[in-house]
């Protein structure tokens, strides 16, 4: 069993704090937030993850986490701190480590013994140098504390699993003492381990978060072919998905990658080469053609209905992916902008993310179900994912819109299914519904 200080309960903080929790370690949870804090110690939780309260409550009853905003608290009882503040996007794209710079420093004034300090949020390379100069110039501190690196790779609505069952481990160390202690932190948990220099550890994360954007944003593209010479993305996926050495994940086409994590690591990489000499030139054509891909389902409504000045629009999902409450870079977000500057009236829906996107939007009018979205509108955008989206009522949904236009931004729904029941349809890179309809395209077949 370690003791174990984890600053920051933010997605990442609260997740690996709780599941290391989970696994049988003391953990103390620190934010400097003091209603975050008093939020969690009542049992309620401040972020939509599913299963993550449950196991909060499960933990705390057990008396194996705890939260505190004292920094001083957590480090003075734990052996391994980690730091999980948040790293976002300065206006040239690269990071701002100023959390991370001020959390250095306070967990140096409170160290009077052994401490591993791990960085745990995504930081660009060679960022533990500078947390090793600054541990330095507290000269009373020198050599106390090691750094050592272990980045994240949890996915949104899925991160109790992910940390549980991951693909991998990753650990950055300087020495034989921090491996052993990174080892027995996770013993527990069934999975590869990768130990290697810090450097690399740090890079890691960037480097997977940027090649996934990449594969999106490369699908997208074709996305855009298909649509010129009437072949069917989807189509196109599968067959290429079928070849192991390219695999079938992140290869759905739609209004592309959003969330706290791929858009912001995108442009930390780039601008991380630049600081090099390098000119990330592939991976400011993937963030382009993300960015242009959110306007597309605009174009494609506005051709439906010649205007949207006057019109009234549905839009379903707000956050940026199912089993999430997250806006940060939705893609919803941009587009409910340009639909309010176009002159539209919008109508929207999300199972999570209604009450935060409100606080960026007070007066667009948010309604209780996809339904209740539909009704009287004259389009209607599906942006997000949820499951529950695919099971609507299609002839319901088409008496009580006040025209059947849908985009569909993320291909839910099947293109002759919909022109069957009379809807004008478009999605992403697919032939329309009528073409499909006048020219079956059979599905990729694969013969043992």
């Amino acid at each position: 069993m370690k003791n174990v200080c984890m600053i920051g309960t933010g997605y990442v903080g609260l997740v690996t704090g709780t599941c290391f929790a989970e696994i049988g370690h003391r953990v103390i949870c620190v934010d400097k937030d003091k209603s975050k804090i008093d939020l969690l110690n009542s049992g309620q939780v401040p972020i939509y993850e599913p299963g993550i309260r449950n196991l909060v409550k499960k933990n705390r009853a057990a008396k194996r986490i705890r939260f505190t905003t004292s920094i001083q608290e957590g480090v003075e009882a734990s052996d391994i701190i980690f730091i999980a503040v948040n790293t976002p996007p300065l206006p040239d794209g690269g990071a701002d480590l100023s959390f991370v710079e001020a959390c250095t420093r306070e967990v140096a004034s409170h160290a009077y013994k052994y401490k591993l300090l791990v960085e745990k949020s995504t930081v660009p390379v060679q960022t533990s140098n500078r947390i090793n100069q600054t541990l330095s110039a507290m000269s009373k501190n020198r050599n106390i504390v090691e750094v050592a690196s272990n980045p994240e790779f949890l996915r949104e609505g899925s991160a109790i699993a992910d940390f549980l069952k991951p693909d991998r481990i990753v650990i950055g160390v300087q020495s034989i003492r921090a491996e052993k202690m990174l080892r027995e932190l996770y013993s527990k948990i069934k999975a590869p381990m990768v130990v290697t220099d810090i450097n690399s550890a740090e890079l890691i994360k960037h480097a997977a978060n940027s090649f996934l954007a990449l594969k999106i944003s490369y699908i997208n593209a074709i996305s855009q072919i298909c649509e010129r010479v009437g072949a069917d993305v989807s189509r196109v996926a599968e067959g290429m998905g079928l070849d192991a050495r390219i695999g079938k994940s992140f290869l759905n086409a739609g209004i592309g990658y959003g969330g706290s994590c791929f858009p912001k690591d995108v442009s930390a990489f780039i601008k991380i080469a630049e600081a090099n000499g390098y000119d990330f030139s592939l991976l400011k054509s993937a963030e382009k053609i993300n960015n242009d891909q959110r306007l597309l389902v605009l174009k494609k409504l506005e051709q439906a209905l010649w205007t949207l000045k006057g019109k009234t629009i549905g839009v379903l999902g707000l956050a940026f992916k199912p089993n999430t409450d997250d806006l940060r870079n939705a893609p919803a977000v941009d587009i409910i902008r340009e639909l309010l500057a176009r002159g539209a009236a919008v109508k929207a829906f999300d199972p999570a993310a209604a009450e935060k996107m409100k606080a960026l939007f007070p007066n667009i009018e948010y309604v209780d179900s996809p339904m209740d979205a539909a009704k009287g509108a004259h389009g209607l955008l599906l942006v997000t994912e949820w499951p529950e989206f695919g099971r609507l009522n299609l002839s319901k949904l088409k008496s009580v819109m006040a025209s059947p236009v849908v985009v569909d931004g993320r291909n839910m729904f099947d293109p002759l299914e919909m022109a069957k029941k009379g809807f004008i349809y478009h999605s992403i890179g697919r032939p329309v519904g009528a073409r499909l309809e006048e020219n079956p395209r059979p599905r990729v077949k694969v013969l043992s």
